[in-house]
């Protein structure tokens, strides 16, 4: 099972102050460990909401508000992908991750990716299938 474990963002992280030295080192030094383990996917850390932006849709309509965005604890401020055998691994996994955020509170949120399988027949064609798993493959050869 694959899972995207969100970072949520703090007012230091949305300021955009950079993590110490010794937290980058421990951070690291957990990663690897996932790495070893054959867990981790992918994981950074995200720019503050003041460099990015938002869509909204609306139908047909599509409205860009520039960030920053206002309510720290509803943005991101970055993720790992883990793939684990249970949202309980996960769990253990990430009880073990440096606190990410230097003398303040962090959260993470801890979500199931869906899979192909998920996906009933009445959802996906077998040629929307195949053109999903080539497009998978394609991604997977660039990185």
């Amino acid at each position: 099972m694959r899972f995207m474990v969100i970072l949520k963002a703090t007012k230091a992280s949305e300021a955009g102050e950079m993590p110490s030295e010794a937290l980058m080192t421990a951070m690291i030094r957990f990663n690897e460990e996932l790495v070893k383990a054959g867990v981790l996917l992918a994981a950074d850390g995200l720019r503050p909401s003041s460099d990015g932006a938002r869509i909204r849709f609306s139908g047909n309509r599509r409205d860009v508000t520039d960030g920053p965005f206002a309510e720290t604890r509803e943005l991101v401020a970055g993720y790992w992908l883990i793939q684990v055998r249970s949202l309980d691994e996960a769990i253990e996994w990430m009880k073990r991750a440096p606190n990410p955020m230097e003398g303040e509170a962090s959260e993470i949120e801890i979500r199931r990716m869906f899979e192909m399988d998920d996906f009933g027949e009445e959802s996906l064609t077998p040629e929307a299938r195949a053109t999903i798993d080539r497009m998978h493959a394609e991604v997977a050869a660039k990185s």
